[in-house]
């Protein structure tokens, strides 16, 4: 009789301690899944040279900047160029601009070149309407707290092609998405697949 009670009490005891465990472990890894998708940051986008050849010429009106979890980010508006804008985005050791050949700074462990098939400039006036200025920092960006991006420097507008010159932390992967009237260039906090 000691025997059967003892028996079952052990099988109840075991019995509880199965169906407690069974719910964490059942949950976990959905939780676990969860917080591993919501850490994971793009990787793939490498650090070769990416190119479109269009051209357009809808003038440059705007470069912004923004920072997101897995990338910082810059915008170069161009209202009614539609989504065939041609650009050239790559890796240099220094920035040269256009035309002079004059070396301009720019500050950072890399500099990424950012070439867009655009004027800064009414074509048939040749006014600006972009305000940037050769050699100084764009505009209204301001990269306090940013993880990746360090400087930003505006090279010019030579023969409807505009110039700019991306300071970052390290040469890091970056992507160049073309969206209707803009072109985004996105540039990795990492080179691992984590936040």
């Amino acid at each position: 009789m000691v025997r059967i009670r003892t028996a079952c009490a052990t099988l109840a005891l075991v019995g509880a301690t199965v169906g407690v465990a069974a719910v964490p472990a059942g949950a976990a890894p959905a939780a676990t899944r969860q917080a591993t998708q919501a850490a994971a940051c793009p990787t793939g986008w490498g650090s070769l040279a990416k190119t479109d050849t269009s051209a357009t010429i809808a003038p440059v009106k705007d470069i912004r900047t923004g920072r997101h979890t897995c990338y910082d980010r810059m915008v170069i508006d161009l209202p009614g160029a539609g989504g065939d804008v041609g650009y050239s985005v790559r890796y240099v050791d220094r920035l040269h601009q256009d035309g002079s050949g004059r070396h301009i700074p720019v500050t950072g462990g890399a500099v990424l070149e950012v070439r867009v098939a655009a004027p800064a400039y009414d074509p048939e006036t040749g006014a600006a309407t972009y305000p940037g200025r050769a050699a100084r920092p764009l505009p209204g960006v301001d990269l306090t707290g940013y993880r990746t991006f360090r400087d930003t420097r505006f090279a010019g507008s030579f023969e409807g092609e505009t110039q700019i010159g991306l300071g970052l932390r390290a040469r890091l992967p970056f992507r160049v998405l073309q969206l209707d009237d803009r072109i985004i260039v996105d540039v990795a906090h990492s080179w691992t697949a984590t936040r």
